[in-house]
C-alpha cells in the first residue's frame, strides 16, 4: 500500500512473504494493459512503497506477472526493504534483507483452509547476471552482500489467512471469504509503468480462483496516490466503528490507515 499490510502472521515492517509450494509460473497476458503514473513523494516518514496513479494507457509487454519462485526470494526481499525502509544503512538494511530472506524461505505453511502467494512482476528486459544496486552503493561493505539480479520490478501478497480483518462473532472466530492485500512495492526505476495496477489485478484474479466474495487492504491515508490507484481499482473506504479496535499495520509510528474492500467481480 503502498505501504500496504504486506505479511505473513507478523506485521508487514517484519514479515515477509510465502511462496507456492509447487513453485507455478502464471502468465498474465490479461492484466498487461495499463498506463504510466505520475510519482507521488510522501512527506517524511512514509515509504516510497508503489506510488503510481494510472493516467494515460500505455504498453509495457515486457512486464510479467507471475508467482515468486524460490529463486526470487533474495529480490523480494530486496524489493520490500528498499521501499518501505529506503533510508536505512548498512549493517541495518543487510540485516534486513537477510530477515526477510529467511522469513521467505521458511514460510510455507498457512492454516488449514487458507491461501497465500507472493506476486512478482517480472520486467523480462532488466534479467542480468550482474549485481543490480541495492542499499547505499557507495558502502563497498554492503556491495559484496548484494545478489539481486534486477528482473524484479514489484510484489504484492494476497492471503486469506485474514490477520488484519476483524474477527467474527464472541469467539473472534477467524473471516473466510476475503482476500487480503498486502507488501504491495515497486523499485524506484520501475514506477510510472502501471506495476502496481497489474499486480491488483492480478491478485483479484487470485481471489477469484480461490473462490473469495471480496478482497480488502490497508492504506496509508496520507499517500493520496496509492489511494487514487485503489479506488481507481474499485476499492471503497470503510468507516471503522468508533472505538473498535480492528488489527491494522504496524510499519511505522503515526502512520493511519483507511482500511479498504471492494467486491471481487465474477467473470
Amino acid at each position: 500500500m503502498i505501504p500496504l499490510a504486506l505479511s505473513l502472521s507478523r506485521s508487514p515492517a517484519s514479515s515477509v512473504f510465502s511462496l507456492p509450494l509447487d513453485g507455478a509460473c502464471r502468465s498474465a497476458a490479461a492484466v498487461r494493459r495499463h498506463g504510466p503514473s505520475f510519482a507521488y513523494k510522501p512527506a517524511a516518514g512514509i515509504c516510497y512503497a508503489s506510488q503510481a496513479v494510472e493516467l494515460f494507457p500505455s504498453l509495457y509487454p515486457e512486464i510479467v506477472v507471475r508467482d515468486a519462485r524460490l529463486e526470487d526470494c533474495w529480490e523480494v526481499a530486496d524489493t520490500h526493504c528498499g521501499s518501505f525502509f529506503p533510508d536505512y544503512k548498512f549493517p541495518l538494511d543487510l540485516v534486513l534483507r537477510i530477515d526477510r530472506y529467511i522469513a521467505l524461505l521458511s514460510g510455507f505453511s498457512v492454516p488449514p483452509g487458507c491461501m497465500r502467494t507472493c506476486l512478482v512482476a517480472v520486467n523480462s528486459n532488466s534479467v542480468n547476471n550482474s549485481f543490480s544496486k541495492c542499499g547505499d552503493p557507495r558502502d563497498a561493505r554492503f556491495q559484496k552482500y548484494n545478489l539481486s539480479r534486477g528482473s524484479i520490478a514489484g510484489i504484492l501478497t494476497v492471503d486469506t489467512v485474514a490477520d488484519y480483518l476483524p474477527r467474527r462473532g464472541p469467539l473472534k472466530q477467524r473471516r473466510t471469504g476475503i482476500a487480503y492485500i498486502a507488501n504491495v512495492a515497486v523499485r524506484k526505476e520501475e514506477r510510472r509503468k502501471g506495476i502496481a495496477k497489474m499486480l491488483v489485478q492480478e491478485a483479484e484474479a487470485r481471489a477469484r480462483s480461490w473462490g473469495c466474495r471480496s478482497i480488502a487492504l490497508h492504506c496509508d491515508a496520507n499517500n493520496l496516490a496509492a489511494l487514487r490507484l485503489y479506488i481507481n481499482q474499485g476499492f471503497k473506504c470503510i468507516r471503522v466503528p468508533e472505538g473498535a479496535k480492528w488489527p491494522e499495520p504496524k510499519i511505522a509510528k503515526g502512520v493511519q490507515y483507511n482500511f479498504m474492500m471492494k467486491l471481487v467481480p465474477k467473470i
